[in-house]
């Protein structure tokens, strides 16, 4: 057996005197010179991210983890509530992106996607984030076709030396003027050399916005609540982390849909093993979340009618994953790994107390003609996903120009769910309360599903010279439907399929069993040019282009779907404005765009400081090949400028946005389309030696725009006519006291 091989299974072999470095910078373990190359630091020139240095103005600024992704190349945000922005990369959101926090995987429990995965973690929780967009390492992550963001939480903090303690602390508050948004965090440390203890607790709370013309643009108040606690262990070798923590949130309302969250609170275990060896280093992790999950109709929404519509929801994930990096040799290392997730997912709708039962037939449901009672409406019942991982990827330098990423990975997607029941069981029941056939069409097919997954990375990079690289490549991703996509089974009822929103227009959706796995095929280049020493300027840009095979998109719903229908008619298919009724289902697709960036130096002047200028440039272009539509939600051409000036640690930016008008939309889903606008921003920052000030006014000219990801504004227009008006003027301040 090879002595590697040995070294791995037998966990020995360990190098004599590596040292891990203790202190109070926070790294999980001591950084150990290796003779081969670390794979991201060679490749993957179109990654972008965050340093803990980089994130700590931006926490004054927002309680969404998702906005702090704003300013990077490929990046733009769906609106949802206050603290639940989908990010999308290269016009691909939600389940096409991989989203890991601290290594784990958090599905939405949820029919509207209410609570995505960085809707889990307060921006003051983050201490990094990275981008990969488009052609991303199989050892990443599969199930995506999009590309992927990686959250990371400050490490476990070690006192310096042995018999040594570390006792630290950190406190803020902020306040936002427009929505009244404030809130808080709290941190604190105590450790030793080898064991370290650490509380982390946020709060924010906001009212509804207002525009820029000072209208309250309602159903955007929120409020939330984060809390965990972070046990770390190392020896020489090795390094144990711990995290319990949970999240409440008693509401958020969400101005693009016809539900509000009530209620979603979360529990979470994440433990982690890290290990070095003579070979390389071996990552082991376990993780597990349950959310339980409420949505009805909150004030803004009833418009003075006694309405009330219960939705709850209860879903668990349950995996781990192992991997290894091992460095064969000075030029070549090697990734292997596999990964387990399972998430089940029950979604039911009790009956609702606004109908009565003499209404209802006195609460019989094989006679009952209401639409939300007298029963309880099972949207997904007993739902499984289950997805088993493996991959292998070999990272090679050839010389100091040349180096190359190859990858395989095969996911294997086992999905089932049981059987459903609409609000009651009467086939007579006609247009809303049309339930019966539509379930007992679903409880007769056979609903189990197997998708076996293939992915592959393979990149090419050139550095010719100190001042220049070059990187290209293809990668193929898949994606199987989510629980959603493939179970959803209300057709006839046009009131209950718009429960079901995924994406901020308001209109109705059904699955489809038949759905096959989505397969991209992407085709990159990144070209970086930058002076030598990487101080004065530098300038990026990647081309890309994406072909989807069976790409997840939807069309009308017809009468065929179902019997007793008053959604899925021939008015529904012809409509050209308002809302809609759809069906997921598989089309081919292609995207294509460019993402530009870049910084400079501009100078400095005595006593006034130095100044630099920064900006990024984003274009997509998406079609669906078959009906030659617009992809829905796709951000048009956008700009960014930022001046920047800093003089000793006082930080100063001047932020400009331009957006071009919206004009080419989904005529499938009736998008709506939105007008161009330009945007100032202005944030300022000092840091003492144990106190950090931040201030700064978003929208500086108050200006009044219309929100191209914003979707549709349901509550203030329930024809669906009307898009979601952006935020006007806001200043904020953040206080950070270290201690």
């Amino acid at each position: 057996m090879a002595r590697g091989m040995r070294c791995l299974l037998l966990g020995s072999c360990l190098l004599p005197g590596l040292a891990v470095a203790a202190g109070e910078s926070g790294a999980r373990m001591g950084e150990v010179v290796v003779t081969a190359p670390r794979i991201e630091e060679q490749l993957l020139l179109q990654a972008t991210g965050k340093e803990s240095g980089e994130i700590l103005p931006l926490r004054a600024a927002t309680s969404d983890a998702a906005t702090l992704l704003q300013d990077q190349p490929g990046v733009s945000l769906y609106r949802g509530g206050g603290v639940s922005t989908l990010p999308v990369l290269h016009g691909l959101a939600d389940d096409r992106v991989r989203i890991n926090l601290d290594g784990r995987e958090v599905p939405s429990a949820c029919g509207n996607h209410m609570n995505p995965p960085l809707s889990y973690i307060d921006p003051s929780d983050v201490d990094k984030v990275d981008v990969m967009g488009g052609i991303t390492p199989v050892s990443a992550g599969g199930d995506s076709i999009a590309g992927t963001i990686t959250v990371q939480s400050a490490n476990p903090r070690f006192a310096s030396g042995s018999g040594e303690t570390l006792t630290t602390g950190k406190f803020s508050a902020f306040n936002r003027s427009n929505g009244d948004n404030w809130g808080g965090n709290l941190a604190a440390t105590i450790a030793s050399d080898k064991l370290s203890l650490g509380v982390q607790a946020s709060t924010t709370t906001a009212r509804d916005y207002k525009d820029g013309h000072g209208r309250r643009v309602m159903s955007t108040a929120f409020s939330s609540d984060n809390y965990a606690v972070k046990i770390g262990a190392r020896g020489e070798h090795q390094q144990l982390t711990l995290e319990v923590g949970g999240q409440d949130i008693p509401y958020q309302d969400f101005v693009n849909a016809q539900m509000d969250m009530v209620g979603n609170t979360a529990r979470f275990v994440n433990a982690r093993h890290e290990s070095r060896f003579a070979w390389g280093k071996l990552d082991t992790q376990l993780h597990w979340q349950n959310t339980e999950h409420q949505m009805d109709v909150r004030g803004d929404k009833t418009l003075g009618r006694n309405m009330i519509m219960p939705m709850n929801t209860d879903g668990t994930n349950l995996g781990y994953l192992i991997k290894a990096e091992i460095d064969l040799s000075k030029r070549d290392t090697v990734r292997i790994g596999n990964e387990f997730n399972r998430f089940t997912l029950d979604d039911w709708w009790p009956a609702s107390s606004s109908q009565s039962n003499s209404a209802c037939n006195t609460g019989n449901p094989a006679t009952s003609t209401c639409s939300m009672a007298p029963g309880t409406l099972w949207n997904i019942r007993d739902g499984q996903r289950s997805r088993l991982g493996t991959f292998l990827e070999w990272n090679a330098r050839w010389d100091a120009r040349w180096s190359t990423l190859l990858g395989g990975r095969n996911d294997i997607v086992w999905m089932n769910t049981g059987n459903v029941a609409g609000y009651n069981t009467n086939p007579a029941a006609a247009g809303m309360a049309s339930y019966a056939g539509d379930a007992a069409a679903f409880n007769a097919r056979d609903r189990a599903k197997q998708d076996v997954n293939f992915d592959m990375t393979a990149l090419l990079r050139f550095e010719p010279d100190a001042a220049s690289a070059y990187e290209g490549g293809y990668a193929r991703k898949t994606r199987s439907p989510n629980l959603y996509e493939r179970y959803l089974w209300i057709y006839s009822s046009a009131m209950s399929s718009r429960m079901n929103s995924q994406v901020g227009d308001a209109n109705g959706y059904s699955g489809n069993i038949n759905l096959e796995p989505e397969v991209a095929h992407t085709l990159s280049l990144t070209g970086a040019w930058h002076d030598p020493g990487r101080k004065n300027w530098e300038i990026k840009a990647t081309p890309y282009f994406t072909r989807v095979q069976d790409f997840i998109d939807a069309d009308r719903c017809s009468a065929a779907n179902t019997t007793n229908s008053t959604a899925c008619n021939a008015a529904n298919a012809n409509k050209t404005s308002g809302l809609v009724n759809l069906q997921y289902a598989n089309h081919d697709a292609q995207l294509y765009g460019l993402d530009l960036s870049g910084r400079a130096t501009l100078g400095s002047l005595t006593n006034i400081g130095s100044f630099g200028l920064s900006g990024k440039a984003g274009y997509v272009h998406g079609e669906n090949l078959d009906s030659h539509d617009a992809l829905y939600h796709l951000m048009p051409f956008n700009t960014t400028l930022t001046l920047e000036h800093t003089r000793e640690a006082w930080k100063n930016s001047l932020e400009f946005q331009f957006v071009t008008p919206k004009e080419r939309v989904s005529s499938t889903r009736d998008e709506l389309k939105t007008g161009g606008y330009g945007l100032v921003n202005y944030r300022t920052g000092y840091q003492w030696s144990q106190v950090r000030l931040d201030a700064g006014v978003d929208n500086l000219l108050d200006q009044f725009y219309n929100a191209p990801l914003g979707g549709v504004y349901w509550v203030g227009d329930a024809t669906g006519a009307t898009p979601v008006p952006g935020m006007g003027r806001s200043f904020y301040l953040g206080l950070t006291v270290a201690f």
